[in-house]
């Protein structure tokens, strides 16, 4: 593995693609690190001070602008604290022409951006590669630093060079996203990817990479002298490499993160000495269970293998005028395109009935057939919580399963849809059999909407 599990990096692994209008334009300021390089912060929410030292892939615009699992992050932070964050050196909208990516320099960068913030003490948060140097700025820093939270601190890195990083660079992305979005959708793979084409360079990544594989974290760890929070894998070899860690650290407790649900968003803000809500999960905070719906899920099929042969100006094109397309047919048949999913490569919507979700599936099929973007089509019914411009739930996780279950050009729906539309939306299905779907736990059997019926 050559990065973190970005779906538990985030706090709301399990959330759909979200964006929270109060996110929207953060205003960035600039501190200078005492070498003279421009950092580029912005602060958001009210409340305890957060620091937050993110990994170093994305730009922290993304945090705001794209998808779960960064902008569920910052967005619940926010939502109970004052939380600043930065691009380091070489990254997003800092200074871009650097050379110094060590351990040092990055320290050098949190004490720029900690000089412009009031107040004697913060909590200095981190995950991934940004865990290294905020350890060893806190083991620096214990007047400043209330207590310190590393997410993920240990993971493999193969060291490689820029050069064979920038050989591969498309390749490098891709399987980055992967690691982050480990089941999928293909548009939160491509978010995440294109994130990064637009953050930093392949050196750049390269560097940093170097830089925490080299360290030594252990005599790091050692020193910190400040209440220290570790979350970890719930299992396996990352697991015990972090639990190992966490024994040299004076004052640790441990956390076990399978995958930052349940109570891990309570107990970070419990530790941060930070009064939870009665349900901190983004799917209850502010929604409401508003009942049934048939949930559709679309997805661009082998969006990858398209953009080497269209190129990226050409697919980018193709797949905003499918999108376009897409939502206009969901509103035609009924629906209601879910605004705050803003995939790129497909969409989420929600109909008042099965009859209406199957047309506007098939309308949706038409306009791929018509283009050269095939899609996966799926659909579930189920309660689902609205918030903002997005809804949650189980039903709208399995949903997505269902569109990743079915093939280019194919409409898959669920036992539930099939009954609830096989005498009123006007077609017949074909039996798929039962499937095992990752968090459900019974199978789910699924079946392909094969033709219209007379009359």
């Amino acid at each position: 593995m050559e990065g973190i599990d970005g779906g538990r990096m985030a706090i709301a692994r399990d959330c759909s693609i979200a964006d929270n209008p109060a996110m929207a334009q953060p205003q960035i300021q600039y501190a200078r690190t005492s070498d003279g390089v421009s950092i580029a912060y912005t602060t958001m929410g009210d409340g305890i001070p957060l620091i937050y030292c993110h990994d170093h892939t994305i730009a922290m615009e993304h945090h705001w602008t794209g998808s779960a699992p960064a902008n569920d992050t910052v967005r619940m932070l926010s939502a109970r604290m004052q939380v600043t964050i930065f691009d380091a050196a070489g990254i997003g909208a800092s200074q871009r022409d650097v050379s110094d990516f060590s351990l040092e320099a990055q320290v050098r960068t949190i004490e720029a951006v900690v000089a412009k913030l009031a107040g004697p003490q913060f909590t200095l948060m981190a995950s991934a590669t940004g865990t290294a140097s905020a350890a060893l700025y806190a083991s620096r820093h214990p007047d400043r630093v209330r207590n310190l939270v590393c997410l993920f601190p240990v993971f493999p890195i193969v060291r490689r060079t820029g050069a064979a990083i920038a050989e591969n660079w498309s390749l490098d992305r891709r399987r980055a996203a992967g690691i982050v979005f480990p089941d999928g959708p293909v548009s939160g793979q491509r978010w995440y990817s294109n994130a990064m084409h637009e953050s930093l360079t392949a050196e750049v990544h390269a560097a940093y990479r170097a830089e925490f594989a080299d360290a030594d974290l252990s005599a790091i760890y050692q020193r910190i002298p400040v209440p220290t929070l570790l979350g970890v894998a719930n299992q396996g070899p990352l697991r015990d490499a972090s639990l190992a860690l966490a024994s040299v650290v004076p004052d640790c407790r441990v956390l076990s993160l399978a995958d930052l649900g349940g109570g891990a968003f309570e107990a970070i803000l419990e530790f941060m000495g930070v009064d939870a809500p009665a349900d901190a999960s983004p799917r209850a905070a502010t929604g409401d269970v508003s009942g049934t719906a048939i949930i559709l899920f679309t997805d661009i099929a082998d969006s990858t293998g398209l953009t080497e042969r269209m190129g990226d100006a050409a697919f980018r094109d193709a797949s905003r005028a499918l999108d376009a397309g897409l939502r206009a047919a969901i509103r035609e048949a009924g629906g209601e395109a879910i605004e705050g999913k803003l995939l790129g490569d497909g969409v989420l919507a929600t109909f008042g009935s099965a009859a209406q979700a199957i047309d506007g599936a098939q309308r949706c099929l038409a306009l791929s057939a018509a283009s050269e973007l095939g899609l996966h089509i799926g659909l579930h019914a189920g309660d689902v919580i609205r918030e903002d411009n997005n809804v949650f739930g189980g039903a709208v996780n399995i949903a997505s399963r269902i569109c990743g279950l079915s093939a280019p050009g194919e409409i898959l729906v669920s036992d539930v849809v099939r009954g609830m539309g096989r005498s009123s939306a006007g077609v017949e299905f074909e039996d798929r059999g039962e499937h095992e779907m990752k968090g459900v736990g019974e199978p789910v059997r699924v079946y392909a909407v094969v033709r219209a019926t007379d009359g």
